[in-house]
């Protein structure tokens, strides 16, 4: 039988309120509305009383063992990389061709080092026989293009590429674990690289020379407060510089709605006339959602506001165990719908440009769907947000159906994904850049990295509860369910394909959390106008780019109905690179989808109508800990 729920929003006082009462939304009108119906999902076969009893004690010692598991393994499955290794291992074994392939591309390699260390000897200045990637930093300082140091860090760059060759092209293993392999392989190589030695690293031995080796006595005392740092559960040090309200999120607003899972954040005007349809801004509730209000320098939030709109902004509760059955479709129903609602409630009658960023995006393309807010969309705007998950990135090395299965028995047992599970497997996608170049720069070096808003931001991090962050992984991306139009909302699938709102699309170059061929995607899903962006940067500085930052540049095109789709290496070919923000653009591109002439500045809240300004901006989910 269906459930009937028919708790109302929790209020101002009510910090701790239950997420199942918080179900009622606020209408345009505030009229009274029924009592939402949710369908619970299929109840599992019952079992006699003394077998179910049995059986979940069971399942549960399963879980509290993974659990135990996952504290030492950092939270990745060993069964899911034992599948990878045999996988790859048996097919090895059994393809001959391919380790021959293997010793004749050895014998290869080994000539050509060996032809440039002869070379080398005699002429310093000789060619290299292989040069890094153009990503990789860590040969750059002019010491490594010497002997002895240059032949160290080309026989590295040598084995690291047949290392490539042995775990690539392997006939018969999954390109899932051909790519667990090679991820696992350049982990080891990277561990063990010269750069990371200080007995074989030319910038470390000139920095000792000239500081009489008290860059390692410095480096000790930083790992030291590192170390104490991570224990005692503080921010990384210069963090303490960057404190929302105070450098960061500063942009004037105030709280004007709030529920036990968002707070939504309506900023004051700066402009005397503003355009007559608000911005509704969605961010991703896997961290804090001022990455889109950092610094007033390039805050994406005050530049709006500056350029004459009205903006509204969600700031998510950071979930506890309590809120471990939160559920996807309550951070649509209690977050979107809820904040779409509100907004209509302060501005009746008009319509909405909705913008939604990472997890947000994608969140927003699901409510954008379903049949419940068609009407109240003027555009829908998805920053580096994906729709389709056949290629989801390098984040598809942490997501099987093995580990999948470990994550919750991690999140059963704690009710919640924990940040540093999150942070962990982020960094070890790109640990030149974020662990082992720190660890010599930091350790090595006795140098201390500069914190910058953006660092600090990134080390705010927040909880995933344990049913809704099951739900993301398993339906969006291992079953894929939104771009195959089974995702279903309220008994309905949410199909893309109903979307009948102009869409503005942004990825990023180097985005390795959702990259832009992944994004570009959303034109192969939707019946719409899709403009199209392809911006410098990755996922965070890629968005976070202000008008005036340098080196900036960004693509854009737009597709209609009717017009040939090329695919994403093409499109890129076709359009050729501007110089600057992709701001200024999409700036453009919304008043050219606006409503009509300039309008006098709407005042905050609506407190005839329940909507009374509670705080000052950032509110007080951001603070959650």
């Amino acid at each position: 039988m269906p459930t009937v729920d028919t708790d109302v929003v929790a209020t101002p006082t009510d910090p701790a309120a239950s997420p199942r009462a918080t179900r009622k939304r606020v209408g345009p009108a505030a009229a009274p509305q029924a009592p939402r119906i949710t369908t619970p999902m299929t109840p599992p076969p019952q079992a006699r009383p003394d077998e179910g009893l049995g059986l979940e004690a069971f399942r549960s010692l399963d879980r509290m063992s993974e659990a135990l598991i996952g504290q030492a393994t950092g939270g990745f499955s060993p069964a899911a990389a034992m599948l990878a290794m045999s996988d790859w291992a048996v097919h090895l074994a059994a393809s001959p061709g391919k380790r021959m392939e293997l010793g004749y591309k050895a014998a290869r390699k080994s000539s050509r080092l060996m032809a440039h260390l002869l070379a080398s000897t005699f002429d310093p200045s000789a060619p290299p026989a292989i040069r890094p990637l153009k990503s990789d930093y860590r040969f750059t300082h002019e010491g490594w293009q010497k002997p002895p140091f240059s032949w160290l860090a080309q026989s590295f760059l040598m084995q690291q590429q047949w290392w490539h060759n042995v775990t690539h092209e392997v006939p018969g293993v999954s390109r899932h674990n051909t790519d667990v392999v090679s991820f696992a392989a350049r982990q080891m190589l990277d561990m063990f690289s010269p750069s990371n030695n200080p007995f074989t690293n030319p910038e470390v031995i000139a920095r000792t020379i000239r500081t009489g080796g008290m860059n390692f006595f410095h480096g000790w005392q930083n790992w030291v407060e590192d170390v104490s740092r991570l224990v005692t559960g503080q921010p990384p040090v210069g963090a303490e510089a960057f404190r929302p309200g105070r450098e960061l999120a500063v942009t004037p607003g105030k709280v004007v709605f709030r529920n036990h899972l968002i707070e939504l954040i309506q900023y004051e005007p700066a402009t005397d006339k503003v355009h007559p349809e608000p911005i509704l801004i969605v961010p991703a509730w896997i961290m804090k959602y001022y990455i889109l209000d950092l610094s007033p320098e390039n805050s994406l939030i005050r530049w709006l506001v500056g350029q004459g709109h009205t903006v509204f902004a969600i700031s998510w509760r950071n979930p506890d165990a309590e809120d471990r059955d939160l559920t996807m479709d309550d951070y649509r129903s209690l977050g979107i719908m809820a904040a779409l609602d509100a907004v209509s409630t302060i501005l009746p009658d008009r319509r909405v440009h909705a913008a939604g960023y990472c997890l947000g995006g994608t969140l927003l393309a699901i409510a954008a769907a379903s049949e419940a807010c068609h009407s109240q969309l003027a555009t829908v705007s998805l920053l580096a947000a994906q729709v389709d998950f056949t290629e989801p990135g390098e984040l598809a090395l942490f997501i099987d159906s093995s580990q999948l299965h470990f994550l919750q028995s991690m999140m059963w047992n704690r009710g919640y994904l924990s940040a540093d599970q999150m942070g962990g497997a982020f960094q070890l996608l790109r640990s030149n850049d974020l662990i082992w170049s720190r660890m010599v720069h930091d350790y090595l070096m006795g140098e201390r990295t500069p914190m910058i808003d953006l660092m600090a931001w990134n080390a705010d991090s927040t909880r995933m509860p344990y049913r809704m962050h099951s739900e993301y992984l398993q339906r969006l991306y291992l079953d894929n369910e939104l771009a195959t139009g089974r995702f279903l909302v309220e008994g309905r699938p949410a199909v893309l394909q109903n979307i009948r709102a102009p869409i503005f699309a942004v990825g990023t170059e180097r985005d390795h959390v959702a990259p832009w061929t992944s994004v570009y995607k959303i034109h192969q899903v939707t019946d719409t106008e899709v403009t199209f962006v392809l911006t410098s940067g990755g996922h965070n500085a890629g968005i976070v780019s202000e008008p005036g930052h340098p080196r900036r540049h960004f693509r854009i095109g737009t597709y209609r109905l009717g017009d040939c789709l090329p695919m994403a290496c093409d499109w890129k070919e076709a359009h050729d690179p501007q110089p600057g923000s992709w701001w200024l653009a999409w700036n453009d591109w919304l008043q050219d989808h606006d409503g009509g002439e300039m309008v006098d500045p709407p005042r905050m809240g609506a407190p005839e109508k329940g909507l009374a300004p509670l705080y000052d901006a950032p509110g007080s989910y951001v603070f959650q800990k």
